[in-house]
């Protein structure tokens, strides 16, 4: 079977099919005009008359119907208000790298989050930040209406520098590059560094989000395993000899989701093997100030030659104000200028640019900062002590940061626990969403500062009741 233009009728079944789509999904409401026969044809990359065939099917079925002169326009009566859970709440869905950020972020306001990635809201700065909008509301029309520069917040950008400096890189004010969050970050060095089939080693655990967005990117992905020291040595410098992977992508500091840091000895050979090997490291410091000293960092043994830094302010300040940064060679940062100018046309906000800019900038910060480690330290000894009653057991106590990565008992599988959990209204974070070889399924990440309401404890004891 054909249509008018002697092309498969399959065409007119997928133009009929998009149409129906658009309905179910609500960008087509009853009363709607549809796109001129022209317009829709020109969308799908088909002929004029496959789309005539198309309405001609919808209309006969009452779907759709003709007003003269006018076009085709949606029928049906008004359908009823789009409730929240349809829009987006818990659906049974595989247990994937996308999971727990579904889960967490399309969560009822009422779920416990012991498995999300960021504090809770009143542990935030927000006073600060009310009083940075309120300064922002004073500032120059351009701010609040303009573009920002192809290299974000000069303000922004001086305060990185200096903090640099502090650690003992020499970094210039033309290696630095502000960005829309650090996801971004790590999403543009990918466009520039990889192509699909290209290798990149993660460790294994690693964030999840790391193994989702370098999917995306069609790259071949391998996993080191990891210890409480770092990623295990010897199989790293294998790894980089067998498969010559174009990127690393690790956390040195308060690893996620082991909480682990890296020793200097590590430090040192991990720089040493990727630069022997022509290897890149994406060096993700996100958490670096929730450590109580500096650690290690690859970043200050190389000098940002082969090692590029990135990081963000929305585990500190808020997740609501997106904002990162790219640390690296100059030549490396005017390309990745041209690829957000490319994909975003610019970076942050001014206005989140600014506001972060004037929070950091005043002795505030450092208090802050210093109330955050206090209560972590805290929140961290009483988890820990709670879970510990249930059988659950931290593979390490961290120096900071607020995971705690933890072994179930009797070899119980995480995945069917966050399932059977999510029920309860409680998200947790299971093993093997964070590893690349499927190995950590007894394993669960813990947010210990999402821990202090007593129905965590209580969902965790039922569900390893329950078998």
């Amino acid at each position: 079977m054909t249509d008018g233009n002697g092309r498969p009728a399959r065409r007119t079944d997928a133009a009929v099919e998009a149409i129906l789509a658009r309905i179910a999904s609500r960008a087509l409401a009853p009363g709607d005009r549809l796109p001129s026969v022209r317009r829709f044809a020109a969308t799908l990359s088909v002929s004029p008359s496959t789309i005539v065939e198309a309405y001609g099917r919808l209309e006969a079925e009452g779907v759709i119907r003709a007003r003269r002169g006018s076009g085709f326009y949606v029928t049906g009566s008004e359908p009823p208000p789009l409730a929240l859970a349809e829009a987006g709440g818990a659906r049974e869905r595989d247990v994937d790298p996308f999971w727990v950020s579904r889960q967490s972020l399309d969560a009822d306001p009422s779920a416990l989050k012991p498995g999300c990635g960021w504090l809770p809201a009143e542990w935030m700065p927000n006073e600060a930040i009310r009083k940075g909008l309120r300064a922002l509301g004073r500032a120059d029309d351009a701010i609040l209406s303009d573009y920002g520069g192809t290299r974000g917040s000069p303000a922004l950008r001086r305060l990185l520098l200096a903090r640099f400096a502090d650690e003992g890189i020499a970094v210039t004010a033309d290696q630095i590059l502000l960005t829309g969050s650090g996801t971004q970050a790590i999403d543009l060095i990918c466009r520039l560094m990889l192509r699909p089939g290209d290798c990149v080693v993660v460790d294994d655990p690693c964030y999840f989000n790391f193994r989702a967005l370098l999917r995306a990117h069609q790259v071949r992905i391998v996993g080191v395993p990891f210890t409480p020291a770092g990623p295990d040595l010897a199989a790293f410098e294998r790894l980089l000899a067998t498969e010559s992977p174009r990127l690393y992508v690790t956390n040195s500091a308060l690893h996620n989701p082991t909480g682990a840091t890296l020793t200097p000895q590590t430090a040192h050979r991990v720089v040493a093997a990727a630069a022997a090997h022509g290897t890149t490291i994406v060096e993700d410091d996100i958490f670096a100030d929730f450590e109580p000293s500096l650690s290690p960092r690859l970043a200050i043994l190389d000098g940002l030659d082969r090692v590029i830094r990135i990081g963000s302010f929305s585990k500190t300040l808020s997740a609501s104000i997106r904002c990162g940064y790219i640390a690296a060679r100059a030549d490396w940062i005017e390309r990745l200028i041209d690829l957000q100018i490319a994909t975003q046309f610019t970076g942050p906000s001014p206005v989140a640019a600014e506001l972060v800019a004037g929070i950091l900038a005043g002795g505030f910060y450092r208090s802050h900062l210093a109330d955050l480690r206090r209560r972590l330290a805290h929140a961290r000894e009483t988890a820990a002590d709670r879970l510990a009653s249930l059988g659950i057991k931290p593979w390490l106590m961290p120096k900071g940061g607020f995971y705690l990565w933890c072994r179930l008992p009797n070899g119980r599988e995480s995945a069917a626990l966050a399932q059977r959990a999510v029920k309860d209204g409680v998200i947790l974070a299971p093993g093997n969403v964070f590893s690349v070889s499927q190995s950590a399924g007894a394993f669960l990440r813990f947010n210990v500062a999402q821990m202090a309401d007593e129905r965590v404890l209580t969902v965790l004891r039922d569900a390893l009741k329950g078998g």
